[in-house]
């Protein structure tokens, strides 16, 4: 997708622990989960809120290479799930929760669906593309939108849409 086809999405701290904790909220019902899985790295702060707000302890990480700061490219796993997270979760996984910020396109999704077929997937957003992949999340945007996520953003001056930001 071209820079000028991308609807830039600002997401403050704020705004994003909100979110967070409004899927924790959802997903506080949704279990019970033996152990979390957070998807890096979008997924680590997440999955830091949701599990203090709905009390997970053991949380493993899954390492999927697809963004660079600009653009989406194919995932590739880098680490896998531990044995032993894997064997908390049960047959399937059925017993884990796996974190994500966004599932945009749903390949990164798939490899999780591959990887723990039974498992709870959950992303703060989701887009069209993704969003049949997704157990629980909060906020659906376009697909051509971009997140530019608080840990990726400074403050900097915005020129007024009229004179042409996005």
């Amino acid at each position: 997708m071209s820079d000028e086809a991308r609807k830039p999405f600002p997401v403050s701290w704020d705004q994003f622990h909100r979110d967070a904790r409004a899927l924790a909220w959802r997903l506080n019902g949704a279990g019970p989960f033996e152990a979390m899985v957070a998807v890096t790295r979008g997924g680590l702060v997440p999955a830091a809120i949701v599990a203090r707000e709905i009390g997970i302890r053991v949380i493993d990480t899954l390492c999927v290479s697809s963004y660079s700061h600009t653009s989406q490219g194919e995932p590739r796993l880098l680490k896998g799930i531990s044995e032993a997270v894997t064997r908390l979760g049960g047959e399937g996984g059925k017993g884990l929760l796996v974190v994500e910020d966004l599932v945009d396109t749903g390949k990164t999704a798939r490899i999780v669906r591959d990887l723990v077929p039974h498992a709870h997937l959950a992303a703060v957003y989701a887009k069209p593309m993704g969003r049949p992949m997704v157990d629980t999340f909060i906020t659906e945007v376009s697909q051509d939108t971009w997140i530019f996520f608080p840990w990726d953003t400074g403050l900097s001056y915005l020129p007024p849409i009229r004179d042409g930001a996005a």
